[in-house]
This record gives C-alpha cells, sequence and structure tokens, in this order.
C-alpha cells in the first residue's frame, strides 16, 4: 500500500491517520510534506472543531522512514519540522490517539498535538541518539515544556522506550485506556470539545502555548462573539449552548 496520510471529517472532528504499513507507519518525506497543508485545509473548514491525529492499525507512528535520512538528514529534518510546527499551530484542540509505537518523528509529532491519550502497551521513544542526529530544537523545547528537562534527557541521551504508564506519569501523555478502550474514549472526548465554546479553546491553546501579544485581540473576540452571553443563556435556561464564534479563515 503507497505511504500517505488520509483524512476524514465526521461529527465536526477531523481524523488524520498515518499509513504506512510496511514500515510501522513511519513518515516518508512525500507525508511530511503533505501534512502542513493538510492541516491548513481543515484549518480553514468551519465545520471542523477538533483534529485527531493516529496511526492506522495497532501502531500510531515509528517516526522518520530511515531512507530519507540516508539521502539528505537536513532535509529530511527540516520537513519534519515543519510539519511538526503546523501541526503545533493547527488553531483548534488536537488529539493525538496512540497504539503501539510512537518513536522518534512519531513522539515529535504526538508532542506537537495539544493532548496525548495513549492505549495500554503503547510505547513511546526519542531515539535520535541512536542515529547521531542533532534533535531539532523546537522537538526538544517542546518536549522539555511537557515532561521537564530530567525526562526529556533521560529520553534524549538514552533513546529507550517508555511505557504508556510512565509516560502518563511524567506528562507526556494525558490519559492511558486499556486495550480496546481507546476509540471509544478519544470519541467521547471530542464530543465535548465540539460543544464547547471555540473562542474559549483558540484564546486558551494561545496563552498556554506562550504567546503574549494578542490580549487585546482576544479581548475584542470575546466582546463581539456572542458566545459569552450565549453560554450564560444556556447555562440559566438549563439546556445545552449554542456557541457560534469559529476560528477566522488565514488571510
Amino acid at each position: 500500500m503507497e505511504p500517505q496520510l488520509l483524512h476524514s471529517v465526521a461529527d465536526s472532528v477531523a481524523t488524520v491517520v498515518i499509513r504506512h504499513p510496511a514500515k510501522r507507519n513511519a513518515m516518508t518525506a512525500a507525508m511530511w510534506r503533505a501534512l502542513p497543508p493538510l492541516l491548513d485545509a481543515l484549518a480553514a473548514d468551519p465545520a471542523v472543531r477538533a483534529l485527531v491525529l493516529t496511526g492506522e492499525g495497532g501502531t500510531f507512528c515509528a517516526g522518520a522512514d530511515i531512507a530519507t535520512l540516508r539521502d539528505s538528514p537536513e532535509e529530511a529534518q527540516r520537513l519534519a519540522v515543519r510539519a511538526e510546527e503546523a501541526l503545533a499551530a493547527f488553531p483548534k484542540p488536537a488529539l493525538a490517539a496512540v497504539r503501539g509505537h510512537c518513536v522518534g518523528g512519531g513522539t515529535q509529532l504526538a508532542a506537537a498535538c495539544d493532548l496525548r491519550f495513549a492505549e495500554r502497551g503503547a510505547l513511546f521513544g526519542v531515539t535520535p541518539a541512536k542515529l547521531g542526529v542533532v534533535y531539532p530544537a523546537s522537538a526538544t523545547r517542546r518536549l522539555v515544556s511537557l515532561v521537564g528537562p530530567a525526562t526529556a534527557k533521560y529520553l534524549l541521551f538514552s533513546g529507550e522506550l517508555i511505557d504508556a504508564e510512565r509516560a502518563l506519569r511524567t506528562g507526556l501523555v494525558d490519559e492511558v485506556l486499556p486495550e480496546g478502550e481507546l476509540g471509544k474514549r478519544v470519541a467521547e472526548f471530542t464530543r465535548t470539545l465540539v460543544a464547547r465554546s471555540q473562542l474559549t479553546q483558540a484564546a486558551a491553546k494561545e496563552f498556554a502555548d506562550g504567546r503574549r501579544d494578542r490580549d487585546a485581540y482576544w479581548a475584542g473576540q470575546a466582546r463581539g462573539s456572542g458566545d459569552t452571553a450565549e453560554g450564560v443563556a444556556a447555562f440559566l435556561e438549563r439546556r445545552p449552548p449554542r456557541f457560534t464564534w469559529n476560528v477566522p479563515a488565514p488571510g
């Protein structure tokens, strides 16, 4: 089967599936290139209110296809960083649903999502030290922000894999689900996400990621959105809110 990124949209949730079964869903150069424009299109779609990134079958992503490193390691890393940054900048909630191996570039992608849910038995690793590769500065800083410097150094220095329970303890993972229950939990949680205010989520994402120059912008969006009035009215009337603010289209 041709390595590719599959995507679908249902019930306001976009699902992007990493598909490369011959190499445990390793990312080829073409797949790295395809991810940023795909994310741009999904971000601009008003029907999309949340994103799930996952791998086909029982593996999330085994990292970069090593063949790409043989040809041009600098270009391969540039492509991976561009994809990582595009995922981190996705303006709506992004959740990685992890089964099996999540290694190297797979962990890089999962860390760029806002949240990570994993099935028990998943394994995580950051393995550039096994290849003599300098891990990108952006990915290193993101990893440190999730797990702290000590665990980041453990992962980067050793290239050792850790299980889902340890990933949960360190903050790399937000929830660990029993085998067979990941899909159900992700569907349940994304239903919650799409029912909430996109205004709240988008502003919170920027603030949590450290942006400091948009306070006035978000105050203006809040005043003009109608979401606050709708949220208060729905609470007082004991009904589900119908939030209408959408992430503005680029440009």
